[in-house]
Order: C-alpha cells, then structure tokens, then sequence
C-alpha cells in the first residue's frame, strides 16, 4: 500500500491514512438533495471523491463507496422549521414528490456519466430508510439524549455535551456563540435549548411527505438520514466521511453528535471536505447572477461564458486544483484548461501505439532514465499529499514530453531501456484514464473517416494540389483538429 496522508477536518491537520479494518475502506459520501438541477459546486465535491475512491482502489484498497440521495427531510434554509425542499417543488410543478425526486435524480446520474464519474457502491435514500430513523429516534429517546415536544423530537445538546462530548468541535463553533446567533430565531418555544435539533418534525395537514410514528404523523431531520445509512452500510466507525465545506455545520456536526450519541463511539475517523467555487473573484450564487449549471458551460449558453466548453475540459479545469482551495471560474481559466487538456489527450491517443523497438546502437540515456522514474514516483507523491491533483497534472506533462520524443523520432525508445519504456506508458496511461478519470472525447467522425481524409490529404500534398491540401485543413481546423506533417509520418491531433 502507498503512504497516504489526507487532511482531517477534524483534528485540523494532514494524517497518514489507516483504515480501520486493514486493506478495506469505508467512505460515504453526502450526496444531493434532488428537488433541483445538479449544481457546479456538487460536480466539484463529487469529482474529489470519485478521484480518492479510484486512487484508492489504484493503491489495492477494497472500497465500499456510499453516496445517499436525499428525498425527504431537507427543508428550506437548511434548518428546523420551513418547508420541505421536494415538496415545495413538487407543488410549485404540481407534481407527485416522488416524481420530482426521480427526474432530478436522473439529472444527478446524467450529470456524473457525463464528466466520467464511476458509480458508488451503494446509493441509499431517505426514503428507503424510515424504519432504521424511527427505531434510531426511539433510541437516542431511550438513552436520553432526544426529547419528544409537541409531536417533534429534538436532540438535546445539552444532555450530549453532559456525556463528555463536544458539540461544535468539526466546525469550530463556541457553544455560546452558537446560542447567541439563534435567539432571535423563530419556531424555538417547543425546544429546551435553542441549538437542540429536530431528529424527527411533526408533519403539519398540508406537508406532502409524512409517515406515520410513535410520536404522530411526520418525517425525519434532514441530519438523521446519514447517520443511520452510513452506520447500516459502513457499521458504527467508519474511514472516510465527505462532503462540500458546507455541510460541515449543522449537516456533519449533527451527524457527530446523532452517531456518538447511538454507539457510544466517533462515526468517522478521517473527514473531508472540499472548498466552494468562485467566478471572477466573487462568490457562485444564483443572487449575484453568476452560476453556472453544468449544462450551460457544455453549451455556452450563459452570458458570461465566451464558448462552450466540454465536459472533460471542465473536469481538467477542476482537477487542475487542490480539492481543499478555492476553485475560480473565469474564461481565461477555462480556455487555459481547453488547451492542457487537448495536449495531454493527444499524448494520451499517441502513447497508446507507441511500440518498443530495440536498437543495440543507441546507448541507454541514464538522466531521461531518471527524470521518468522521478515523474512518476512524483505523481504518487503529489496524491498522496491529501490528493494534490494540482502537482500530479503537472508531473503528467513532464511524462508528456518523453511520450512525444519518442512520437516524434526525438528519443529512441532503446534510450530509455525496455523496462522504462512500459512503464511510461503504462503509467501515462493509467494515471490519466484510472486515476484522474480523463478520457478522450471523440471527434464528431468516426476514426476510419478521418484516416480516410488524412489518407486523400497525403494523394493531394504528393501530386502538389495545394488547393485541396488547404481545404482538408480547414475541414480539420473546423473540427478542432490540426493535421501534424511530420518528416517520417501524418497523423492528426486536437487543436491546442
């Protein structure tokens, strides 16, 4: 196994990963609550996980990957009181909520295939899970650590903090803080303490989504959901919890609390969390105007985009980052990202026909030797330092450059040696496609009509017919390709 260290969110620092149970992760993943379109800053926390669950598997770990889908118990503002986010929808559309739970939630999978997302292992819902949230309610009752008010139950962080826990200790909120940001709150009469949350809410006669209970008609906290999936699937510890540096409070606090307080043990070992995205410098809010949904950049129908971009240049472009910093959009950023992609993704077709041919003339260049071995012992740095995919592109790009010597005729593969020569491009081709998730996106003609082309484009450059020679040029620029005239071959390649 690789030295993997990841950030902690809760204890604040860089750990060397051990599960659990040796050879075998447990991670879940917070996934969408599907009342709406996939959004840009879910693609992002999506992306880092998919990358950690493949290098995961790459390193020889056995993964089990939860991702759940919440379909009830999310309601608007994220708190307490309000109405549930699907339900509101649903009678905005005038449509059953299961109905707007399945179209978003195809929208969701549509979104992940199209930028190359592998499935989890398992996908759970809420709604899938009302008996194991009643019998955790009765629980968390029984032990005393939730109270029944009105039909509602809350948990009682009080009681919690009495037990020797921290509540606030991922976030890094001061109890009295938190308590002097909610008093001006509304719909906290029924609790005994203003930070107590609801585990279960009663439904009022018009809330579309209610299930019967020992406490009445109603439906479970928008926290309880993960706690009970990820224990069912993962047991009651767990390696990996993550999610958008937004869930990190209340979502991620309260499942700390709801978890210790079931088992008697921390959930999680290690929690992760990505960063938000910007645009321009500014933060990506629908109020400001500026966000993007993933169909818009694909398009390049949105007034602050200049074109459209594909989905596995914005997948490049969100790579191109430490999943911990900030991400900002900008068009500049993009079309950086558009060429890096395309020169990484010529490499990547080329490598693939790259054959070993001996020559027992050439002498073995010791330094190039070297500078691959260390290119690529430095990608498996760079991720394993908290999945550095920033510094893993960029050791990517110094293995490019050998991939094309020997393309071009610059560096005979006998330079290297045999052994070396595999493992380039074995390993260029592993760390972009397994790893990264890049793939190569097709041109809109298939392979053989334009071999076909390239193969008219050789008759007409030998009989000098240089009118037609431009023209099969300009068909190639206008399909963002570029045909490459070397010395000792014709092929083609996407435009940089």
């Amino acid at each position: 196994m690789q030295t993997l260290k990841i950030y902690n969110s809760l204890t604040r620092q860089k750990e060397v990963f051990e599960p659990i149970v040796a050879n075998h992760v447990g991670m879940y993943v917070c996934g969408p609550t599907v009342y709406n379109f996939v959004h840009l800053g879910n693609v992002r926390t999506f992306m880092t996980f998919d990358v950690l669950y493949r290098y995961l598997i790459h390193i020889g770990y056995k993964v089990r990957y939860v991702r759940n889908i919440t379909d009830v118990g999310h309601l608007v503002g994220d708190g307490d009181e309000g109405e549930d986010k699907i339900g509101k929808m649903a009678k905005l559309e005038q449509l059953e909520p299961m109905e707007i739970v399945q179209r978003y939630t195809n929208d969701f999978h549509d979104v992940l295939k199209l930028f190359n997302f592998l499935p989890p292992s398992i996908e759970p819902s809420a709604t899938g899970h009302m008996v194991e949230q009643i019998e955790a309610v009765k629980d968390l009752i029984n032990k005393g650590l939730a109270y029944e008010a009105n039909g509602s139950v809350y948990f009682d962080i009080n009681k919690y903090n009495e037990a020797g826990n921290n509540y606030g200790k991922l976030s890094g909120r001061i109890l009295e803080d938190l308590l002097n940001e909610t008093r001006e709150l509304d719909g906290q009469a029924e609790k005994r303490n203003p930070l107590d949350f609801a585990i279960w809410k009663k439904a009022a006669p018009e809330h579309i989504m209610q299930w019967p209970s020992p406490w009445g008609m109603g439906f479970p906290g928008w926290h309880l959901e993960c706690t009970c999936m990820s224990a069912k699937y993962l047991g009651k510890q767990f390696d990996i919890h993550g999610g958008g540096m937004d869930l990190k409070f209340p979502h991620h606090e309260c499942e700390i609390a709801q978890g210790t307080g079931l088992t008697g043990v921390e959930p999680v070992k290690y929690w992760m969390h990505s960063n938000m995205l910007t645009v321009n410098g500014q933060k990506m809010s629908k109020s400001l105007g500026n966000s993007f949904l993933p169909a818009e950049l694909i398009t390049g129908n949105h007034p602050l985009l200049e074109q459209a971009y594909s989905p596995m240049t914005v997948r490049f472009f969100m790579l191109q980052s430490q999943y911990r910093s900030t991400l900002d959009f900008s068009n500049d950023a993009l079309k950086a990202a558009q060429k890096g992609y395309r020169r990484l993704i010529n490499g990547l077709r080329v490598s693939k026909n790259l054959e070993f041919v001996a020559n027992d003339e050439v002498a073995i260049d010791e330094k190039k030797k070297a500078e691959i071995e260390k290119s690529i012992e430095g990608f498996y740095e760079a991720l394993n330092d908290d999945l550095n995919t920033a510094v893993a592109i960029a050791q990517l790009f110094t293995l490019l450059k050998y991939v094309n010597m020997i393309y071009m005729n610059q560096l005979q593969p006998s330079a290297i040696g045999e052994d070396t020569f595999e493992k380039l491009k074995a390993k260029f081709v592993d760390f972009i496609e397994n790893i990264l998730g890049l793939e190569e996106e097709k041109p809109t003609n298939d392979e053989a009509v334009i071999q076909g082309m390239l193969e008219l484009y050789r008759d007409h450059k030998a009989k000098q017919e240089y009118d037609k020679v431009d023209q099969i040029r300009t068909y190639f620029k206008a399909n963002s390709m570029s045909i490459k005239d070397m010395k000792h071959k014709i092929d083609w390649a996407w435009e940089e």
